[in-house]
């Protein structure tokens, strides 16, 4: 069986499978620079792209719920093509929609189908077995985060040049390619195995998964808290840097966030320290660095090399939490692993919509003041998550 699985999960696997979760995420965030280009084509005003935006996450978290289950009950490799197939449907049906009805329909798809790395990192977990698995899953994370991250760049750029739909184009070009690379690539006999539940009964299991499993609690958890005061930053930092402390733009904050590379360069070094030390103790070191980042957010943001340098210990930090987390949530059991990663994910991008909503509403009452104070009151109950609550008796 190990033999087995080192044949399948060679490098350049590994490499497809974390380049296709970095190009179908990607997905869900084209939308964000072109927002004012879309508006003008479809004579809707620009808060009407709000709806999109929404439209894209409601998707997302609708597929964690009812599609990232599925790989507990049919052969992942055919339902990672089958996924990635239809993501270019969508993609396609967005570059061709005529009105802003039908648009909106295919940025609801989009944020639907752009589940497929949470198939993924489960699927790669199993085959790397228990001591690569920290590795791999910083690979594929590492994948993950450079596409949320270059999406934005790639988008406005494409669209400075050409016509916002070309956006879409290109994505669709993309995943097709990837999907081709997928249905010739991956293995396909490596689940024969028939599902100890079924579609319905693993729905219904995962009340029963969240109460039954501590370590999938306090990572679900620390999770919210964590990714909920990673947003709070970055949904915030083109109002402080627009500000009179700066005088920037959205060019600046594009390039600012190329700083947020510094996360995916670390995921793979923390995979590898998660394969070592002890998960709980890496998620700690994660906290201490998103923490410190926003004492000196507070007390510095205005000196631009304290700014960068809290936009690099930010994201490092959310790495560590993630990879960590995320390792352990893989390592409670092969057989719900679909299951565990969904409420993983769910929570995770929860306490992110959250934290989004209340650093926007805290800079519109108390300015960047109030923004570093909440992101430290999330890091306060990521603490009390990881040392009171959960912590073992």
């Amino acid at each position: 069986m190990e033999q087995k699985k080192q044949i399948q999960l060679t490098g350049a696997l590994t490499t497809l499978l974390a380049t296709t979760c970095g190009v179908v995420v990607a997905n869900m965030y084209y939308i964000q620079p072109i927002g004012t280009k879309v508006a003008t084509s479809f004579s809707v005003s620009t808060s009407a792209i709000g709806i999109l935006t929404m439209l894209t996450q409601l998707g997302y978290a609708l597929g964690l719920l009812f599609l990232v289950p599925l790989g507990d009950v049919v052969n992942r490799p055919k339902l990672i093509i089958r996924m990635a197939a239809l993501s270019a449907i969508s993609l396609l049906a967005a570059f061709f929609a005529p009105s802003f009805t039908l648009f909106a329909c295919a940025s609801f798809l989009i944020g639907l189908l752009s589940i497929v790395p949470q198939i993924i990192i489960p699927y790669g977990a199993v085959l790397a077995g228990s001591a690569a698995r920290g590795k791999i899953m910083g690979q594929l994370l590492s994948g993950l985060l450079v596409g949320i991250l270059l999406s934005r760049t790639i988008s406005g750029i494409i669209a400075s040049v050409f016509s916002w739909r070309m956006v879409y184009l290109f994505a669709l070009v993309a995943v097709g390619s990837l999907t081709v690379l997928l249905y010739v690539k991956l293995p396909r006999t490596q689940e024969s195995r028939k599902a100890s539940v079924s579609y319905v009964d693993s729905l219904k299991s995962l009340p029963h998964l969240f109460v039954s499993q501590r370590l999938l609690r306090e990572s679900a958890f620390n999770g919210f808290f964590m990714f909920g005061t990673f947003s709070i930053f970055w949904s915030t930092l083109i109002f402080y840097i627009s500000s009179p402390v700066y005088h920037w733009g959205t060019f600046e904050a594009g390039i600012l966030a190329i700083f947020g590379l510094s996360g995916a360069v670390a995921a793979p070094i923390v995979g590898r320290l998660a394969d070592s030390y002890s998960e709980r103790k890496i998620i700690s070191m994660g906290l201490w660095m998103q923490t410190l980042s926003f004492v000196l957010l507070l007390i510095g943001g205005d000196h631009l090399a304290l700014l960068l340098f809290s936009i690099i210990l930010l994201d490092v930090g959310n790495q560590f939490g993630q990879v960590s987390n995320q390792a352990r949530v893989q390592g409670l059991g092969e057989e719900a692993s679909n299951r565990n990663n969904t409420i993983f994910m769910f929570m995770y991008f929860i306490g992110g919509a959250i934290g989004s909503l209340v650093g926007t509403t805290m800079w519109e009452h108390f300015g960047w003041m109030g923004v570093t104070l909440a992101g430290l009151a999330f890091q306060a109950c990521a603490y009390v998550c990881q040392l009171v609550l959960f912590r073992k008796k």
